[in-house]
């Protein structure tokens, strides 16, 4: 049985630069969309978070606003009530990364608050891809990697192609003013990725070897679609 790993954030918030904290956690979207993916393709799903927190799901991801109107939103909170895994994370220091064929990790802000900067996760990823396995990243997902960066400023991902939000993007949503910082440039600058982009919030996915990224929440159902195609 092909089972995933879904790396998810325990933030419940994003800490702006004038150290207001903008409420937050997973983007509904870029989980469920590849949950329904993995769990249609029968494959087994295992939440982790750092210290097993429960995960709490980006409020603005499941309104009316961000999914098409009320029904899109009723959908939304229908499909993660029904992802029980979810509501059972184990904790990141727990996870044998040769027990799982995938590791997906979805976006919402919270990524930029803890798994940025979570040796744990770092040591996870870094574990997992030597595996040769897919590794898949999506929208805010991809600052996970900026935890796999050592004393020595090495990562196994330097110089990867590559895609995460896009500055543009985090324009539109209102925040990039306000940011420490921003994920395209940390991706640049500190993992020296080649990175691409397309017009905000259209689907972007990109693959090198064995590391795929999406770029933006449209971007999350594609992004577990190649995987599947990947391993099938």
């Amino acid at each position: 049985m092909t089972t995933v790993l879904m790396l998810v954030t325990g933030a419940d918030h994003w800490t702006l630069a004038d150290g207001t904290r903008q409420p937050s956690g997973f983007w509904a979207e870029e989980a469920l969309g590849p949950y329904q993916v993995f769990t249609e393709a029968g494959y087994d799903i295992v939440v982790a978070t750092p210290d097993g927190v429960v995960p709490t799901p980006d409020a603005l991801s499941l309104s009316a606003d961000f999914n098409g109107g009320e029904e899109g939103a009723r959908r939304m909170r229908e499909a993660l009530d029904a992802a029980t895994e979810l509501r059972e994370p184990i904790a990141v220091a727990d996870v044998d990364p040769k027990d799982y064929d995938i590791v997906f990790v979805p976006g919402g802000w919270g990524p930029m608050e803890d798994l940025a900067v979570d040796p744990q996760s770092g040591a996870l990823l870094t574990s997992f891809f030597e595996t040769g396995r897919p590794l898949a990243l999506v929208c805010h997902g991809p600052a996970a990697l900026l935890a796999t960066i050592d004393a020595d400023g090495d990562s196994p991902f330097d110089g990867y192609s590559l895609t995460g939000l896009a500055n543009s993007e985090e324009r539109a949503n209102g925040l990039a003013d306000r940011a420490k910082w921003l994920l395209q440039d940390r991706l640049i600058s500190d993992l020296h990725a080649d990175y691409s982009e397309v017009a905000p919030f259209e689907p972007h996915v990109v693959v090198d070897r064995n590391l795929f990224t999406g770029q933006n929440p449209g971007s999350a159902t594609p992004l577990a679609q190649r995987v599947v195609e990947e391993i099938s």
